[in-house]
C-alpha cells in the first residue's frame, strides 16, 4: 500500500516515534505535574515543549500547551480569547476546525468577515488589511492550505496586525514539521497545531501556544495534581491542561519533533518541494488532467487534481483497490475554498506526500493516473 494521504495522518512514522510510544507505555504510569516525572528520564513534557519553541521559533516555550489535536486547540483558543461578540478576520482556505467554532462557539456569525482567496488559495495581506475594523479583535489565518498546499505569508499578514493592535492567530496544522515556522519572528500571537501530521506524533496529540501578556481563560477545568486545595482561580492564575495527559502520546510527539529537528525542517521542505514539483509536473502532462493550484505559488506538500470525466470519489477508488494507493477525496474539511476553485460539488483529489515518502511511490502514482486516464478515453472511443 502506498500512503499519499499524509495530509490526514503521516504514515509510516519514524522509528524513534514507535520506540518511544512503546516505550512509555511499558513505563509505570507518570502523568505531568503528579510525580517528579520519569524515573528514566527527565520530565516529557517539558522536554517536548522545549523542542516544540526551538522548531516553531517561541521563545516562551513553556506557553506552549497540550491537546487533542488542533480542532481541540481551536475550540480552547476562541472560547480563551473571549471572542463572543467580537469582531474576527479569517479567510477562505480555513479548515473547519477554525471555521465551525468562530461561526458557532461566538454565536456571532455576523462578526466574523471572511476574506476570499483566488483559485490557488493564495490571500492577499492587504486584503485581510481592508477587511480589519476598529471593532476587529483578532484575525485567523491558515498557514499551509490541505486542499492546494497554497501557504500564506504569514510575516506580511503579521506586520498588518502588529499595526493594528490585534491579534494574529495562525494555523499550522498542515505545515508544523514540513515547512519552517518563525512565529516570534513574525508575530505571531497564537500558533495552533496538530501533532499526527508532519509532526509525526500520534493520533489524540496537539497544541497550541499562546503569547505571554495576553489574557486567556481555560473551557476546561478539572484535576491538574498540583494546589489541589485551590478550587477557583479568583487571580486569574490558570492552568491549562487538567485531567490526565496523554504521556505516551507526548512521547511520541516529542520523538517526532526531535526527529524533525535532527533533520532540519528546511531539509525536508526543500525534499518535499522537490517531490511535489514532480507530482505536479507528471499530471500536469496528463491530458485528461486538471491541476489545480500553480506549482511555482503552491509549496506545501498537498495538492489536488481531477481526471476529467471521472468522478473524484471513482478516482481514489480505482487507486486504492486497482492500484494500492491511497489518496483523499471530497472537501477536505475546507468547503470555502472549494468555491474559490470551481470544485464545490464533487470536491478534488488529493494527494499529500510526507518526509518519508519515496520518489519511486510517486512514479507509481502517476503511471496509475495514466492509465486510469487513458482508461477513460479509450472507453470513450
Amino acid at each position: 500500500m502506498i500512503n499519499l494521504n499524509q495530509a490526514a495522518t503521516t504514515y509510516p512514522k519514524p522509528q524513534c516515534v514507535l520506540d518511544a510510544h512503546a516505550a512509555a507505555l511499558l513505563q509505570e504510569p507518570v502523568g505531568q505535574f503528579r510525580s517528579a516525572g520519569s524515573p528514566k528520564g527527565p520530565d516529557v513534557f517539558e522536554a517536548c515543549r522545549r523542542n516544540l519553541g526551538s522548531l516553531f521559533g517561541i521563545r516562551a516555550w513553556e506557553r506552549i500547551f497540550f491537546s487533542s489535536g488542533a480542532t481541540d486547540s481551536a475550540n480552547a483558543v476562541i472560547y480563551g480569547l473571549g471572542l463572543n461578540g467580537k469582531h474576527v478576520v479569517t479567510t477562505q482556505t480555513e479548515h473547519n476546525s477554525i471555521l465551525r467554532p468562530l461561526l458557532n462557539l461566538t454565536e456571532q456569525v455576523g462578526n466574523v468577515t471572511i476574506v476570499p482567496c483566488d483559485a490557488d488559495g493564495w490571500v492577499e495581506p492587504e486584503a485581510i488589511e481592508e477587511a480589519i475594523t476598529e471593532d476587529t479583535a483578532a484575525v485567523f489565518v491558515n498557514h499551509c492550505s490541505n486542499v492546494t498546499g497554497m501557504i500564506q505569508e504569514i510575516a506580511e499578514i503579521g506586520k498588518v496586525t502588529a499595526k493594528k493592535g490585534i491579534l494574529l492567530i495562525v494555523d499550522a496544522s498542515q505545515s508544523a514539521g514540513c515547512i519552517p515556522i518563525r512565529a516570534d519572528e513574525w508575530g505571531i500571537d497564537v500558533l495552533i497545531f496538530t501533532g499526527h501530521k508532519s509532526l509525526f506524533g500520534v493520533q489524540g496529540t496537539g497544541g497550541y501556544y499562546v503569547r505571554p501578556g495576553i489574557p486567556f481563560r481555560p473551557y476546561r477545568f478539572g484535576g491538574t495534581g498540583r494546589d489541589s486545595r485551590r478550587l477557583t482561580y479568583e487571580d486569574g492564575a490558570y492552568e491549562y491542561e487538567p485531567g490526565t495527559q496523554n504521556t505516551p502520546g507526548i512521547a511520541a510527539l516529542n520523538a517526532g519533533v526531535s526527529y524533525i529537528l535532527e533533520t532540519g525542517v528546511e531539509n525536508i521542505a526543500r525534499k518535499e518541494q522537490e517531490q511535489m514539483a514532480a507530482i505536479y509536473r507528471g499530471l500536469g502532462e496528463i491530458p485528461q488532467g486538471c491541476v489545480y493550484g500553480d506549482p511555482g505559488r503552491n509549496k506545501g506538500p498537498v495538492m489536488s487534481f481531477n481526471i476529467r470525466g471521472l468522478n473524484p470519489s471513482d478516482a481514489a477508488y480505482i487507486l486504492q483497490n486497482g492500484y494500492g494507493i491511497t489518496v483523499r477525496t471530497g472537501l477536505h474539511c475546507a468547503p470555502l475554498i472549494h468555491q474559490a476553485m470551481g470544485t464545490q460539488e464533487y470536491g478534488t483529489v488529493r494527494v499529500s506526500i510526507s518526509a518519508l515518502t519515496k520518489e519511486a511511490e510517486i512514479k507509481q502514482f502517476l503511471c496509475a493516473v495514466r492509465e486510469i486516464a487513458a482508461g477513460i478515453e479509450e472507453a470513450k472511443a
